[in-house]
């Protein structure tokens, strides 16, 4: 009798506790599986698409921003869409470097920006019949994210993906823009 009243004693102490459980960071590695899970699925669903985007025509990748501010990248969209650019390229797709060439206007602190008005005027400088655009919304524990890929001339979206990023303190690091 005396057990089984410490066993719910101790069952009671237990299921107090007030202090929640701080979760880790994920691990690099981890991260970045994350996006490139999300540029895996924008892949396959181009591969079922070839009459607008094949792997032989360029494709150009924007900065993601954040659904608050259109008009502004952090490093979090930076990085992001850093990241896509990899996976896509890894894929076999022709990704354009844009921050190579000079017909791009591109802001040191915001990236490669496209506004749904750009897309038909940049891509047709760059040959690039496709652009995959993307955004992101921090949450409470988590960052939502957003990718496409649109044609450029027709404005359709070819290809999508949403996943979310932990808003651990990594994340966090990379949407402050002080640091």
């Amino acid at each position: 009798m005396k057990q089984l009243i410490l066993f719910i004693g101790l069952v009671l102490l237990l299921g107090c506790e007030t202090t929640p459980r701080k979760e880790p960071p994920i691990s690099h590695e981890r991260y970045i599986e994350l996006t490139y899970e999300a540029a895996d699925k924008l892949a396959t669903q181009l591969g079922q698409h070839a009459t607008y985007i094949n792997k032989s025509e360029p494709i150009l990748v924007a900065t993601l921003v954040s659904v608050d501010e259109l008009e502004s990248a952090s490093r979090l969209g930076r990085s992001l869409s850093e990241q896509v650019a990899a996976r896509l390229t890894q894929k076999g797709f022709k990704v354009v470097e844009v921050k190579l060439r000079g017909s791009l206007f591109v802001k040191r602190a915001e990236g490669e920006l496209l506004l749904s008005r750009e897309i038909t005027q940049i891509s047709q400088s760059y040959r690039a019949p496709a652009v995959v655009v993307g955004t992101y919304a921090p949450a409470t524990n988590f960052v939502h994210v957003n990718l496409k890929v649109v044609s450029a001339d027709s404005q359709l979206v070819l290809a999508a993906a949403d996943y979310g990023l932990p808003l651990d303190e990594n994340t966090k690091a990379l949407l402050n823009p002080g640091r």
